[in-house]
């Protein structure tokens, strides 16, 4: 296959036929260049790199990256305990959440590390923990993304402490005598590297008034195209500038700062694919367009609807032979007309149809880019649909089932009927 390089026609069909569809299909030896990419990230005084893995959280993705070597970031407790169900060390986990934990103090006595995102997680962490280390997220008022809804810094942000109140962050830190040793930034998911370095020369800026700040977390910005025409961040071109800045810094204020960055997408975007199955062809008249429907959708990839996201997208024949190609647009199998994986790029309310190959009903459907934002961020169970399986091509070529496809039973398993009164008691 030409836009999704891990997987051949062969192997599509028979992961088909062994798994069904729609199932994810993750690639191990992609995730672990990835990984060592992301490791050899230029430093001066030390380097640890964690998986965002809010990006991905399925146990066997987490297994393979932290074996390499990542650390993790989670986005919420609930992470932070699923990311030691899967054998990470608690000492390894950093929590940066919108919501602290409920259960925070028994994360922070397991060993996981707190990251506050406001003011009021400073209190919070500080009457649980007086005197201990903590770090501290700062907005430092610029960000980066393919759209609006990517960019995490920056005034429309709500993401960490504004930077004007850095002070007041700090006074907040005082009143407990907590040691404020960490602070952390994210910028969203551009590629601009010279953004990039821009906001992490500021990031080192609000380090120096952070007096006992030794570490700084650089979190987003790893963007990785997933289509032609879309740029991928290049780590080592924004690794020295850093490397630079770092130096410029110790020799100005004498602390040497350990750099931590914590890319998501980077690392699983492009490491997994989703196999679907084309379950009709319409067209909408002479004047309209041409539709594939798969049995996949938002329920499986929201970033289209979402955002507008491109993913690359071939179809294979269900069995072998040479077809002409044509122009379709792909649409979903929600009864949702926001469901389509053929929006115009950036804009999830118009369309842009694919020249792919010619198609009928039965052939695979096979949509990349798909291992980062799509089974963690999907519209499961709408419509009822079950949430898909997911498998992974180990480094030996065999292939492996690491998520059971859902069952309507699993579907409703946790909902409660009430004892509802009769028509007679009504009455009565």
């Amino acid at each position: 296959m030409q836009l999704i390089p891990f997987l051949s026609d062969d192997q599509v069909r028979a992961i088909r036929r062994e798994f069904g569809s729609p199932v994810f299909v993750y690639d191990q030896k992609t995730l672990e260049r990835q990984a060592r990419a992301v490791l050899n990230f230029p430093h001066a005084f030390g380097l640890t790199a964690r998986y965002a893995m809010k990006a991905c959280p399925t146990r066997a993705v987490i297994r393979v990256l932290t074996d390499a070597g990542l650390h993790i970031d989670a986005s919420s407790g609930y992470e932070a305990w699923r990311a030691m169900l899967a054998g990470v060390p608690a000492e390894h986990i950093q929590i940066t959440a919108q919501q602290a934990p409920h259960d925070l103090k028994a994360l922070v006595e397991k060993g996981v590390l707190f990251n506050a995102c406001s003011i009021a997680q400073i209190h919070a962490f500080g009457r649980l923990f007086p005197g201990r280390s903590l770090s501290i997220r700062v907005n430092p008022g610029l960000g980066s993304g393919h759209s609006n809804r990517t960019n995490v810094g920056g005034p429309s942000a709500s993401f960490g402490i504004w930077h004007e109140y850095l002070e007041e962050a700090l006074a907040a830190g005082r009143q407990h005598n907590l040691r404020i040793d960490r602070v952390h930034t994210h910028i969203g998911s551009g590629t601009d590297p010279e953004v990039w370095h821009r906001v992490a020369l500021m990031s080192l800026e609000i380090c120096a008034r952070v007096p006992e700040a030794t570490v700084l977390s650089l979190g987003g910005g790893y963007k990785v195209g997933r289509v032609e025409g879309e740029q991928t961040t290049d780590l080592q071109t924004i690794g020295r500038q850093m490397k630079d800045a770092v130096e410029a810094f110790a020799a100005r204020h004498g602390r040497k700062l350990h750099i931590e960055v914590e890319p998501g997408t980077y690392l699983v975007a492009n490491a997994c694919a989703l196999i679907a199955t084309a379950i009709d062809v319409v067209d909408t008249g002479k004047a309209g367009y041409r539709f594939i429907k798969v049995d996949t959708g938002m329920t499986e990839i929201l970033r289209p609807s979402l955002y507008g996201a491109q993913h690359p997208i071939e179809v294979v024949p269900a069995e072998p032979q040479q077809r002409g190609r044509a122009e379709y647009l792909v649409a979903g199998h929600c009864c949702e007309s926001g469901d389509v994986l053929t929006p115009a790029p950036g804009n999830p309310e118009g369309l842009q149809p694919r020249l792919l190959t010619e198609t009928c009903i039965g052939d695979a459907v096979v949509i990349g880019g798909a291992g980062a934002y799509c089974s963690s961020m999907a519209a499961k169970n709408y419509n009822s649909f079950p949430e898909a399986a997911e498998v992974m091509i180990l480094a030996t070529g065999k292939v492996e089932l690491i998520r059971r496809r859902q069952t309507l039973e699993q579907v409703v398993c946790n909902e409660v009927m009430p004892a509802f009164p009769t028509d007679a008691g009504r009455r009565g």
